[in-house]
């Protein structure tokens, strides 16, 4: 069965997707991410479709990013992490993988993992009122290769540096000024047009939109990565200083970092 909290429906040829969790700023817990990523999986194996729109329910967020109070059931354990990691991922992949364009609809807070559904999506609409950030080192969490790609092709090395290295949470018109936001309209605006910018997709031949997707991320070619590499990046869960983290998220207080 659809989660609950992943809401999918149609408007002709355009699927809407919503994260309907507006009480945590829609932020996900693994069975969401595993509902976002069967949501969309489903959808790319439509092809009476032509376009789908990810949003957020409200107004305050298309997502605050993953659930960290959830994290110790969740995670903090390589056994855990292995499953989470690989959900996390296979969420990620489904939208940059999706055959159809997609659009995000980033009204209010796109932040870490809704920060990285917006740079997997095609075309990412906000307002003034975005915020856009990812606070990874505020975790001592490793974002993933699959993640960093679509992110540094987005915005370059500068920028992805102030976002995950400086904690950067930038403004609708730095976002925009950046490259991160494709398009910049009035707060009140983003919703509809995320719908008109799938509307307008709709309108072109579906084979060529499918095709040139699929050519453009083809072209960056497979990333040169070791299974070293990719080892490397799940080893954050060992740390001590992801779990006092995470303690201190819980706790409402500043963690202290040492290095290991």
């Amino acid at each position: 069965m659809p989660h609950p909290l992943i809401r999918s429906e149609r408007e002709g040829d355009i699927a809407i997707v919503t994260i309907d969790r507006p009480a945590k700023r829609n932020a996900l817990d693994l069975p969401m991410w595993i509902g976002l990523r069967e949501a969309m999986e489903a959808l790319g194996a439509d092809d009476s479709l032509r376009c789908v729109v990810i949003r957020g329910a409200g107004d305050e967020a298309l997502s605050a990013g993953a659930d960290i109070a959830a994290f110790p059931q969740e995670r903090g354990t390589p056994e855990r992490e292995a499953v989470y990691g690989r959900e996390l991922s296979r969420a990620f992949q489904s939208i940059r993988l999706c055959p159809h364009p997609v659009v995000a609809s980033c009204r209010g807070w796109t932040m870490g993992g809704g920060c990285g559904i917006a740079t997997m999506s095609d075309f990412r609409i906000g307002s003034p009122g975005t915020r856009m950030g990812i606070p990874a080192r505020n975790l001592s969490y490793f974002y993933h290769y699959g993640e960093l790609d679509p992110l540094l092709q987005s915005v370059g090395y500068w920028v992805a540096m102030e976002l995950l290295v400086e904690g950067r949470v930038f403004t609708g018109e730095e976002a925009y000024r950046k490259g991160l936001l494709t398009r910049l309209v009035r707060d009140e605006e983003v919703g509809a047009e995320a719908l008109e910018t799938a509307r307008r997709i709709a309108q072109g031949a579906p084979l060529s939109n499918r095709f040139h997707k699929a050519a453009l991320q083809r072209l960056r070619g497979p990333l040169p990565l070791t299974q070293e590499d990719l080892t490397a990046n799940s080893r954050f869960v060992e740390t001590e200083d992801f779990h006092e983290a995470v303690k201190a998220f819980r706790e409402k207080r500043k963690p202290v970092w040492r290095g290991r």
